[in-house]
């Protein structure tokens, strides 16, 4: 690849996935460039100052994605998901709109490999969750273009794990999985070291959707593993069979736990054969997790906010 070539556009890279991608691949070698509304704002500065170049523009500004993708070899597309509340303003056919855009625009520049990031969720049949269905359109019409295109479906984040409404802060940790049931996760940093693996690899990964996950755990172990970490007691408890009846969002995303899409179905072997470097979880609750552990356990309560 000719050192010019090594240029990749990053959307999101103020956000966690985004921000994770355009880290990952500037310590590999690129050449990164971030598509950002603000450019004066606190996120976008922090990521420029890393030697991230900035580009202003906007996913509803089509020309604005025309202009940021010229003479760019690679494209990382992640959009604001509709999942995130209507306090987001994204609508999930806004959200199909934004991942559409993105790709038609990508083959227009002549980009020459374009990595989407969707959800473990997501299949052949529809989940009936707004969020996980959308993806599952861009993801059929991305594999519809003459693009080489890779799609990655990451599992359930750690860092949700200490989200506030959990009941840390009680000595008490819920989620979605029964005790006893298995659960993957992956930490947000490691969805960057596979992307710039991917980047890094065309003929290997392109023309590939792998589920990408780093640890397999049950809510009993998580229990056992917070224990440890915060040196004192957490039971677990999967969410209250009222709360789920009562939510139909928090319904839905136990529902398909229990049929094993949300749980995830990732070869974590396989993976760490390809990107040895995979935290497990008591491997990120002894560096990142450790701080946001503690901070959720002193925290007060609040409503469950997974969206």
């Amino acid at each position: 690849m000719m050192s010019q070539d090594r240029t990749v556009l990053v959307f999101g890279a103020t956000g966690q996935q985004g921000g994770s991608v355009a880290t990952a691949l500037q310590a590999k070698g690129w050449r990164v460039k971030a598509l950002v509304r603000d450019p004066n704002s606190d996120k976008a500065k922090a990521i420029a100052a890393q030697g991230i170049e900035l580009v202003h523009g906007d996913l509803t500004d089509r020309q604005s994605i025309q202009a940021a993708m010229i003479g760019i070899y690679g494209v990382f597309s992640v959009q604001p998901s509709s999942g995130q509340g209507a306090a987001s303003g994204v609508t999930d056919e806004a959200e199909i709109r934004y991942g559409k855009t993105i790709a038609e625009t990508a083959i227009a520049n002549g980009v020459h490999h374009l990595v989407y990031s969707s959800a473990n969720a997501v299949g052949a049949t529809k989940t009936e969750i707004g969020h996980f269905d959308t993806k599952s359109e861009i993801e059929k019409y991305i594999r519809s273009l003459n693009i080489l295109s890779t799609i990655v479906r990451p599992s359930a984040f750690m860092e949700i794990l200490t989200l506030p409404g959990m009941g840390l802060d009680q000595g008490e940790f819920s989620f979605f999985m029964r005790p006893n049931q298995p659960m993957q996760f992956i930490a947000v940093k490691d969805i960057g070291k596979i992307v710039a693996g991917i980047f890094a690899d065309p003929a290997k990964f392109g023309s590939q959707t792998i589920e990408i996950a780093g640890d397999t755990v049950t809510g009993t172990e998580l229990a056992e593993k917070f224990s440890r970490t915060a040196e004192r007691p957490i039971t677990y408890h999967r969410f209250s069979d009222s709360l789920l009846e009562q939510n139909a969002f928090l319904g839905g995303l136990a529902k398909l736990v229990d049929q094993g899409r949300l749980a995830g179905n990732a070869d974590i072997a396989s993976l760490r054969a390809d990107f040895p470097e995979l935290l497990t979880m008591d491997e990120w609750l002894a560096g990142a997790g450790r701080p946001a552990l503690l901070a959720a356990i002193q925290a007060n309560g609040s409503e469950v906010a997974l969206r």
